[in-house]
């Protein structure tokens, strides 16, 4: 913890740290026009990152749910972002940031939402500033996978009351990419898929994966999916035996997830 501290108290905090996002908060622009055209967006003026999973469909040609929803940080969400959100009906907002990113960029949750605090990194932050590991702590780390474990559990029962979820990190990219393609796995989305969906980060960003850590790169995801292959078997495996999710748990949750 106190390496965590000497850590947040660097100058150079917002470039050395920028997976966590442990800046001051600001205001983001509205989305560019071009992205307004696209389906997954949710355009809100408080966040660059918030989307769907529209135009997916499983290799078996059934769509996503449209109540389940993937964005960077709510802090800068304005009343008229809130009440977007809560048109579409979000009950269960999903933070899967560190205490200290809460506490220095609080989500402002939209009416009739209830949040859930999912610390992946807890005191681990300090050890994680590298994606490289990082993507492989997503796999290897006890305390990661329950964090991702409950994630999946707080969607399925979300979404079994008929009701809207929302999990977000600090950029909505890497923490946030991976539940994202858990998620899209389990539903039976193919694995070109999952990759296009991780990698629009790039796109809603409006970076590109050579810009250092504001961006995402394939090879991290590539990473997670490499590792738990190689200590599960599978993505699947990794689900089942990893983060503890019985066969009608993993059922139920891919049933709930497509929309017909």
């Amino acid at each position: 913890m106190r390496t965590l501290t000497r850590r947040l108290a660097a100058p150079v905090l917002a470039s050395s740290l920028a997976l966590t996002g442990l800046a001051a908060p600001t205001a983001f622009a509205s989305p560019a026009p071009a992205m307004k055209n696209d389906p997954r967006l949710v355009p809100l003026t408080g966040t660059k990152n918030t989307r769907t999973f529209a135009t997916y469909r499983t290799v078996d040609g059934a769509s996503i749910t449209p109540r389940v929803l993937r964005s960077d940080n709510l802090a800068s969400l304005t009343d008229r972002d809130r009440a977007k959100l809560a048109a579409r009906g979000i009950a269960t907002i999903i933070d899967l940031r560190t205490l200290p990113e809460r506490a220095l960029q609080p989500d402002r949750r939209p009416a009739r939402s209830r949040g859930y605090d999912v610390d992946i990194f807890g005191a681990s932050l300090a050890q994680n500033a590298d994606l490289d590991s990082a993507y492989r702590f997503f796999v290897t780390d006890a305390g990661a996978r329950a964090g991702f474990a409950r994630a999946l559990r707080l969607v399925s029962t979300t979404l079994g009351h008929n009701r809207a979820a929302l999990f977000h990190c600090t950029s909505g990219k890497d923490r946030t990419g991976w539940t994202a393609a858990l998620l899209l796995t389990i539903a039976g989305v193919d694995r070109a898929t999952v990759e296009r969906d991780y990698l629009a980060s790039n796109k809603f960003r409006q970076t590109t994966p050579n810009s250092g850590i504001e961006g995402v790169r394939i090879g991290w995801l590539r990473e997670s999916i490499t590792t738990a292959t190689s200590r599960y078997g599978s993505i699947e495996g990794y689900v089942h035996r990893g983060l503890g999710l019985s066969d009608g748990e993993i059922a139920t949750l891919r049933n709930r997830l497509r929309a017909g």
